[in-house]
């Protein structure tokens, strides 16, 4: 490797450790402000929705309940790749990642819509299709501060973990099998 192909991660490091320095002498870091990405707003919205999502977790039995009642949509928000490989029975597909107020309305137009949704946190048994999380990274708890910031507040989380093998649920891949 060429000694130019060194410089500029010595430089990237370089001045991470002139702004840590910075710091710990109590200079003040640049603060930078992008308008497209609001922390504070974000962490108000979450904790909101906290609150809300206490009287909205439920059992599997309700959850099955729920997803037989018309007008119900059963939400997966996993990867593509994990969706294909096994999925409630029903559920439409919307990738976290592709979450935006457009494809919301797109897949569920009514925001007054019941909308179910579980994540991989929700099975043992199934680590290919279902692989943990750590519980604070759960993508029950994006999707569902994600749909309350929509204004999504019909919005039900599959609560306990279950056991595949156990499951009253039915599921598919996206050829068709269990």
């Amino acid at each position: 490797m060429s000694p130019e192909r060194h410089i500029r991660p010595v430089l990237a490091i370089a001045a991470c450790l002139a702004t840590l320095a910075s710091a710990a002498r109590g200079a003040p870091i640049e603060r930078i402000v992008n308008p497209s990405i609001d922390m504070n707003r974000f962490l108000a919205i979450a904790n909101e929705a906290a609150r809300y999502r206490e009287s909205r977790r439920i059992s599997e039995a309700e959850f099955i309940r729920l997803s037989r009642q018309p007008g119900t949509m059963v939400l997966d928000a996993r990867s593509t790749e994990k969706y294909d490989q096994l999925h409630v029975r029903g559920a439409i597909h919307l990738s976290f990642p592709d979450i935006t107020a457009a494809s919301l309305h797109a897949a569920i137009p009514d925001s007054n819509t019941c909308i179910l949704i579980y994540c991989n946190n929700n099975f043992t048994g199934a680590l290919g299709p279902f692989p943990a999380k750590l519980p604070a990274a759960s993508l029950n708890l994006s999707t569902f501060i994600a749909l309350y910031t929509y204004g999504y507040r019909n919005v039900y989380e599959l609560g306990p973990l279950i056991d595949m093998r156990e499951s009253n649920l039915e599921f598919e891949s996206s050829a068709g099998g269990r």
